[in-house]
Parts: C-alpha cells; sequence; structure tokens
C-alpha cells in the first residue's frame, strides 16, 4: 500500500475554530485511507498566530512563542482525530518514531508540529522521508507555488512544475519567525531535494482537491520533482 503524507495546513483546516473544515475534512480523509497508508501533518493556522502575537506582546521570545505555536497545531490534530474517530490512531505522534509506530496499526496517522523554528511543512517533509512516503501533499490556502506572494503581489506567476532546485530558489531567503506563513520553509526544501519524493502543493480550502488528487490523479496545483512524469499516476 502506498504512503501519502499531507501536510493540512491550519489555515485550511481551522482557520478559527468556529469556522473549522474538520467534518469536510474527515469524509474524504476516510475515503482515501482505504487505499493509501495515510499521515497528516496538521498546521497551526490563525489561532497559533493569535497565541503567538499575544506572546511577542508579552515580551516572549521568538523560541518560547514557537512552543506555543506547537501546541495549538497538536491541539488542532487531537480535533482532527476526534472527528476521524476510529479511522485515526488515538494520540497525537509527538515524534517521528511514534509516527511510525502508530502506522504499524493500519490507522490514519496525525501529528502536529515538534521542533521550535520549523514548520509544520518541515515536519511532513522529514516524516516523509521517515516513513519512505510515496507522496507529499502540501494542502494549503493557495492553489500552488508562484514566483512571489500572489496575495500581495499582483505579477506573481504560478508554476505547474518545479525540480526541487528550482523550488529552494523561491523559498531561500524567506523570513523563519514564529508564525511564518511562506509556502514552505527552507528546511522542507532541502529535505525534498535530498529524498527526491514528489511534492504536490494544492489549495486544500476544498477538501475534494485532495481527494481528486490521490484518487483521480488529477490536480491544479503545483509539483515538485525531479521526474517529468505524473507522480499521482500508478
Amino acid at each position: 500500500m502506498k504512503k501519502i503524507v499531507i501536510s493540512l495546513g491550519g489555515s485550511v483546516l481551522v482557520p478559527s475554530l468556529e469556522s473549522n473544515n474538520i467534518s469536510r475534512y474527515v469524509s474524504v480523509l476516510k475515503k482515501i485511507a482505504g487505499e493509501f497508508r495515510i499521515f497528516i501533518v496538521v498546521g497551526g493556522g490563525g489561532e497559533a498566530r493569535r497565541y503567538i502575537r499575544v506572546a511577542r506582546d508579552l515580551g516572549a521570545g521568538e523560541a518560547a512563542a514557537d512552543e506555543l505555536g506547537i501546541m495549538v497545531t497538536r491541539l488542532n490534530a487531537r480535533l482532527l482525530i476526534a472527528g476521524l474517530g476510529d479511522a485515526a490512531y488515538p494520540r497525537v505522534a509527538e515524534n517521528y518514531t511514534e509516527a511510525r509506530e502508530f502506522a504499524e496499526t493500519g490507522k490514519i496517522v496525525v501529528m502536529g508540529g515538534i521542533t521550535p523554528a520549523q514548520t509544520t511543512d518541515a515536519v511532513s517533509a522529514v516524516l516523509a522521508e521517515s516513513v519512505g512516503a510515496d507522496l507529499l501533499i502540501n494542502a494549503t490556502s493557495v492553489n500552488g507555488i508562484y514566483s512571489a506572494d500572489p496575495k500581495k503581489d499582483a505579477g506573481a506567476v504560478k508554476h505547474e512544475r518545479l525540480t526541487p532546485q528550482e523550488l529552494l530558489d523561491i523559498i531561500t531567503g524567506s523570513r523563519m519567525n514564529a508564525g511564518a506563513n511562506t509556502v514552505l520553509d527552507i528546511v522542507a526544501g532541502k529535505v525534498i531535494e535530498r529524498s527526491g519524493i514528489p511534492l504536490l502543493v494544492l489549495d486544500g480550502r476544498d477538501p475534494e482537491n485532495l481527494y481528486r488528487a490521490i484518487m483521480e490523479g488529477t490536480y491544479a496545483g503545483t509539483v515538485v520533482s525531479k521526474e517529468s512524469s505524473n507522480p499521482l499516476l500508478p
């Protein structure tokens, strides 16, 4: 059974507690889990940034703010596990060894952040390498990787396909303060390059985009791969 690691942005899963998309994702993830071994890394989203902003206002340093953010990612992960019920392993994996052990049950494995100064995208890239994943998917609030932030630059160009080195060229120099909201961080980019695991970045605001990409091999996003073939097709 093929293994897929999904980096599920907090901004798409839990933009706020009141406007969460957990139930919509649960139905899709349960269908996918019948055909693939699934690992999910959940981000902190808007709730994490709220905590980080207050921590900074109180004089907390970046490391302390990062630790708060990690706690929120794990709370979001707990919510997703609650929604998935018996389909998920009942505990949030707190390191890569636990993730591998939990996966032996055949259940969906869910985790959040691990290390200060690393985004959950970096965690998902390391997890993909650790479990020997066939594909890494980044479900985020944009529909692919752009030459610049499309929310700030009207001239930003979307890339349909990139090599790992081209991805690194785009993300090099991004600021990595606590709560940073870039497409990927430099750690994720370097792990993707060394592992050779294909990456698909897609718009996760609609869970059906994830379903179509995995189950049907169709997507509207950006593929990062050394190979020219579609990594989603058998």
